[in-house]
């Protein structure tokens, strides 16, 4: 809110028509502790005027505002319709006797910022497995697939590296996830298995410092919301500044209910209540509705329901309704699979061809439970649906204007449009 004391020293000058500054979003989204922390804002700005805060990992403005609106557009929290970016469903042959036609490539003009029709089901899935990598990285998690298809692809010159998360190099901070490009296959192994906090993913995508081809191809790796982010500004071009938002050929989504605030996760709940020693802990993960973290002899610290963590969740995780990853050429997750496995749900002929090159790498077989998956995300749309009407019934300030009642926050045609006071 800082930033608005600028405007009251403008001695009177006019401010231009149609302007949305950071300290919009600033106020609406960050002060609001409605932040996900998925870098898009960062990405986003022509003019690097937006960093990230070194002590809070919250975006913040380093330069001058142009007042672009940009950072406002596409954030998943602001101005961005995310649900427009899914492409349409693939609907089952038997539910009507139509043919069925699959548009999932981001390069087909359907896939628009302006709407589609509503993401039902599983979304836009052309083929789906239950898989598990031959070989697994140290410290994979689940199927450890992720990690065996970035290799795959690195191999096949695909792809040039991969902005995935690694542990930080601070040891103030164990078990903190920060984003990185790897560029090799040992980078890519080093950075296998989960971290469940957000790393400002998308402010990777500024390459300097990295030794890439002058047109540099990478894969994404990332949650939902950092994939809306991602999705949002490769379907607008304008020139991104620093951020190679047009280098990445490859999405991969990790399936996501919530994501954490790391300090409030990995310090005060495991760590300071429960007396976790995490230099010892070996892997932490979230699978059927638990919370386990495990030492590296074997020993079960930590296995206890998840609702015992929403305190040191991020609260704007509460709007999404995008468990499933819709807009990604890939989304993994274990949800639907048994232990060991990964489901992975195959979007577009990039993450087919993704998958391919892996197969040798993999044990592919059919998806186990989908319905599994579809039940978890009605489950997430539900508590997006609420947690926009309390935000509604508050009178929150960020939701003034609506253009519809929120009845059906997967509904392209009825989703909620946000606007700053």
């Amino acid at each position: 809110m800082k930033g608005f004391g600028i405007r009251d020293q403008m001695n009177g000058v006019q401010e231009p028509p149609g302007k949305t500054w950071f300290w919009e979003l600033e106020a609406g989204v960050i002060d609001a502790g409605r932040c996900i922390q998925c870098g898009t804002c960062v990405a986003a700005c022509p003019s690097n005027s937006i960093g990230v805060n070194p002590d809070t990992d919250l975006p913040e403005l380093v330069k001058m505002c142009t007042g672009c609106s940009l950072c406002w557009d596409f954030c998943p929290r602001g101005g961005l319709r995310y649900e427009s970016l899914w492409p349409p469903s693939t609907r089952s042959p038997e539910a009507e006797d139509v043919p069925v036609v699959v548009r999932s490539d981001a390069a087909d003009p359907y896939w628009k910022l302006t709407g589609g029709p509503p993401g039902d089901g599983l979304g836009a899935v052309l083929e789906q497995y239950a898989v598990r990598a031959a070989t697994k990285a140290d410290g994979a998690q689940d199927g450890g697939i992720v990690t065996a298809i970035l290799g795959a692809a690195l191999a096949a010159g695909d792809i040039d590296g991969a902005v995935v998360s690694r542990p930080s190099d601070d040891p103030d901070e164990p078990w903190k996830g920060v984003a990185t490009v790897a560029t090799t296959p040992e980078e890519l192994r080093a950075a296998a298995g989960s971290f469940y906090n957000q790393t400002m993913a998308l402010s990777a995508l500024d390459l300097a410092g990295y030794d890439l081809p002058e047109r540099p191809r990478l894969a994404v790796v990332g949650t939902p919301c950092e994939i809306q982010g991602l999705r949002a500004m490769q379907a607008r071009r304008w020139p991104t500044g620093a951020h190679r938002v047009d280098a990445v050929v490859l999405a991969i989504a990790l399936l996501c209910t919530k994501s954490f605030d790391y300090e409030a996760l990995m310090l005060r709940e495991l760590r300071d209540k429960r007396g976790l020693d995490l230099d010892r802990v070996s892997k932490v993960d979230v699978i059927h509705g638990r919370m386990i973290v495990e030492y590296r002899d074997g020993q079960l610290a930590v296995d206890e329901p998840i609702k015992h963590f929403h305190g040191a969740a991020l609260k704007g995780c509460d709007e999404c309704a995008d468990f499933l990853g819709r807009s990604a050429d890939l989304s993994v997750g274990s949800v639907g699979s048994l232990a060991g496995w990964s489901s992975v749900l195959v979007r577009t002929e990039a993450g087919r061809l993704a998958v391919e090159r892996a197969r040798g790498r993999l044990d592919l077989r059919g998806l186990d439970d989908p319905d599994a998956l579809a039940l978890l995300d009605a489950l997430d749309k539900r508590i997006a649906e609420r947690s926009l009407q309390r935000k509604l019934d508050s009178d929150a300030p960020l939701f003034i204007e609506f253009a519809e009642h929120v009845s059906s926050y997967a509904g392209t045609d009825r989703a909620p449009v946000v606007r700053p006071r």
